[in-house]
């Protein structure tokens, strides 16, 4: 249930928890705390998470014999935990109370965005009719990105006594919230000491495994009324009991409040003097609230997104949850962009290529942000070209998955939950996350005007990578062209051909293209440079010309199959098996994950011509119609509507969509050629997360490229705009479901730009400022200028 600013659950469902839990979490772009329930620790239906950005360890577990490395974002100390049970006069004491008590009689979970601000009411009731009315507010503090907080308030009805209160600072945490990991090494922190310091003071200090990384939490607990604490420090954390009396109409009150700090930290300082002398300075929960409150007002000035209806409820909870994985407080730490956020253990907190499907909208809203995040990429230059030497090749070769070092992080195997084998896992060939990089250095540079990271560190990505692909290139002479072997499509489902016996396909159709469309940006950025950063990169990279000219014939030459007058997703796909699609929805209902059942079944889905996910049709995502026509244009191919439309129409109907990336894809698509069933995928990426489409994987992470892809298809795709040296473009899409919606957006030195977008209209107002007017291009190439301090309208 929900209203404009408040994310709602009325009803206690065990089931459902950890999505409550996963979508209920708090953060400030430093770390995050998941909505867990004050009262429990880890099990089926609950799940006390903290997380901080960047945070990794690494571990080696004996899976099927083998020996297997995994470094996974750390599950740090638990600081919410507080358990409480009833001391009533006329009678012994309760147990400890649980939202999984027999003697809950009312719940209720509010997420107020607004504020970023979670709020749980229970009511507890027992046989002779005495209840508890148990009240817990939490915040994850935008301001301060050291500090968190929780306020619990008790009262009493029908009875009066003491309730007995425990506040827990827990160590003993470990990483098991998937349940198909749990076959992995789970214990990521050691050398654990606790202790109390004055005023209600308790702090837990340990480390990580590898590479050990200082962790210090300190927390106070003030109760009121004011009474005296029995402190127990344990082997893996700390507990303060407190006896506290309770009447009807008089409440009892405990604040957590929280301080982390870690061997991270810059400037460094020793953790645990700086959590303890952080938290003896942090005010009363009063003052945090308030100012919580104020900077999230800020945060929401900048990056708010309105749109009517439910789609504009759902559209901003995910607003929200990206604002609070990369906040500009991300702009200061060395970190990407978590596929699942800090919101939990899947993906074990590995950044992929999400960051193609985040970064338009940080590029629009919050472009430091942005530059932060790409320069995670630069500083692990070296580990890809490391990579890429290894492999034989030149240039850099980016993994799949990436954590703290750079080195690839992708499992050498995954368990198939249907069938209980662990399988190998070949994703580490998705080769076309080097292009997702470069892409994203590109297309900032050309959103923002910032020319000088272009010309710096973006350069020296974008010119590795182009380096690479040329030399992954391998030259036909039977075709006359060159082609790309051994590669994974975004697809993931066919990583061999059937029957093979080494891994990869062949000429895939989007890696091919965009490798292409890298070649070609690499030598439009050799031509933009200054002649002295020219001549350094050349210099240092042993750029010379004979290589440039194999640059320029790799991206006029290189291949893209096509089958009965459809782009072929990789080499001999239109040759594999049809699948009877009916029979497999008839017998298993949900078939997301065909290659699990499948390979339950014994059979591979490599045998078929089934996606996954949008892997062509990709490229519809990320190049307008025009742009798409000239890509293909350059490799010597004919791209028109006809051919288009019929791809798009081929590979829908053989899409079985196991990711959330892929109704996002198809939606953004066929919005952009006023496709039928636009809606239909856009309403399903919509609700990905909030309707756990997925089957239970929201509850271990939201889906975080999914949650800002939506974001980006109202306001780039159904915009049609685009940001650049010319000022803004717009060429609106009508998509009937979400009418109208208001932004605000960055456009070069314009800050907090409005856009309105209505039915036939749209307006445009440029805040005062000593810029000079903006440029607008509408449709048919019109162009006009606005002021700043004025707002226009236009028809369009």
């Amino acid at each position: 249930m929900t209203s404009e600013w408040t994310w709602r659950y009325d009803r206690y469902d065990p089931e459902r928890e950890p999505l409550v839990e996963a979508l209920c979490t708090l953060g400030n772009g430093r770390f995050a705390t998941r909505g867990s329930a004050p009262e429990c620790t880890a099990g089926s239906a609950h799940y006390p998470g903290t997380y901080l950005a960047g945070c990794y360890d690494r571990l080696t577990s004996l899976v099927a014999g083998e020996r297997v490395e995994n470094e996974d974002l750390v599950n740090l100390p638990n600081w919410t935990l507080l358990r409480y049970r009833c001391l009533p006069d006329d009678g012994p004491a309760g147990d400890w109370l649980t939202p999984d008590s027999g003697e809950l009689r009312h719940y209720d979970v509010r997420l107020d965005l607004r504020a970023g601000v979670l709020t749980r009411h229970l009511f507890f009731e027992d046989a002779r009719g005495r209840g508890l009315r148990v009240s817990h507010v939490r915040l994850v503090h935008m301001g301060e990105p050291g500090l968190a907080a929780q306020r619990t308030l008790f009262r009493a009805y029908c009875w009066s006594g003491d309730i007995e209160v425990q506040s827990i600072l827990d160590g003993a945490v470990t990483n098991s919230g998937v349940d198909r990991y749990r076959h992995l090494q789970g214990r990521h922190l050691t050398d654990h000491r606790a202790g109390f310091a004055s005023e209600g003071v308790a702090w837990l200090t340990c480390r990580t495994a590898d590479p050990g990384i200082g962790i210090a939490a300190a927390v106070r607990t003030v109760t009121s009324p004011v009474r005296p604490a029995r402190q127990k420090a344990t082997g893996t954390g700390t507990v303060q009991t407190y006896r506290l009396p309770v009447v009807p109409r008089r409440s009892a009150t405990v604040v957590k409040t929280l301080a982390l700090h870690t061997s991270m930290d810059w400037p460094a300082a020793d953790p645990h003097s700086a959590a303890v002398d952080a938290i003896g300075r942090a005010p009363a929960f009063p003052r945090l609230l308030s100012a919580h409150k104020a900077a999230w007002q800020r945060i929401w000035e900048q990056g708010e997104l309105r749109a009517p209806g439910e789609a504009g409820r759902i559209l901003r909870l995910h607003v929200f949850h990206l604002l609070q994985t990369l906040s500009p407080h991300t702009a200061e730490l060395d970190v990407g962009v978590p596929a699942r956020g800090l919101h939990g253990e899947a993906y074990r907190g590995h950044v992929f290529w999400d960051e193609l499907f985040v970064l338009p909208y940080l590029d629009l809203h919050f472009p430091e942000v942005a530059r932060a995040l790409l320069m995670y990429r630069h500083r692990r230059l070296p580990a890809a070209r490391e990579a890429a030497r290894l492999a034989g090749r030149r240039g850099a070769m980016y993994p799949w998955q990436s954590a703290s070092s750079g080195r690839e992080e992708t499992q050498a195997l995954h368990l198939n939950p249907r069938s209980g084998r662990w399988l190998p896992d070949h994703s580490r060939l998705q080769h076309h996350v080097n292009s997702a990089i470069a892409y994203n250095v590109w297309r900032y540079a050309q959103a923002t005007g910032d020319r000088g990271f272009l010309h710096s560190a973006g350069a020296e990505i974008l010119l590795e990578v182009a380096r690479y692909w040329s030399a992954a290139a391998v030259f036909d002479p039977a075709l006359g062209r060159h082609r790309m072997r051994g590669v994974v499509g975004p697809d993931e489902y066919h990583d061999a051909y059937p029957d093979a016996v080494n891994p990869g396909i062949d000429d895939n159709a989007y890696t091919n293209a965009t490798a292409a469309w890298v070649l070609a940006r690499g030598l439009d950025l050799l031509g933009e440079l200054p002649e002295a950063r020219r001549s350094e990169l050349t210099e240092r990279l042993s750029l010379d010309e004979g290589e440039l000219a194999r640059w320029q014939d790799v991206s006029r030459r290189l291949y893209v199959p096509f089958h009965r007058g459809v782009i072929s997703q990789f080499q001999g796909y239109g040759e594999l098996a049809e699948l009877d699609w009916d029979r497999y929805r008839d017998r298993y209902g949900d078939i997301r994950r065909l290659d699990r059942i499948l390979e339950a079944e014994g059979d591979t889905v490599n045998r078929y011509q089934a996606s996954k996910q949008a892997d062509t049709l990709m490229l519809g995502y990320l190049f307008r119609p025009e742009e798409l026509a000239d890509l293909f244009g350059r490799l010597g191919y004919a791209l028109d509507d006809e051919v288009w439309r019929a791809t798009v129409s081929y590979y829908l109907r053989r899409t079985s969509h196991g990711s959330t990336l892929s109704s996002l894809v198809h939606g953004w698509v066929l919005a952009r050629q006023k496709g039928a069933d636009a809606w239909r995928y856009c309403e399903e990426a919509l609700l990905a997360d909030v309707a756990d489409i997925q089957g239970g994987t929201t509850g271990e992470g939201i889906h975080l490229g999914a949650m800002a892809g939506t974001i980006d298809l109202v306001e780039r795709g159904i915009t049609g705009l685009e940001t650049g040296p010319g000022g803004l473009r717009v060429a609106p899409v009508a998509l009937a479901e979400i009418p109208r919606f208001t932004f605000t957006l960055c456009c070069g030195r314009h800050r907090g730009v409005r856009l309105r977008v209505l039915p036939g209209r749209l307006a445009l107002r440029v805040p005062a400022s000593p810029e000079g007017s903006l440029a607008v291009v509408l449709p048919g190439d019109r162009k006009y200028t606005v002021a700043p301090g004025r707002e226009r309208w236009f028809r369009l």
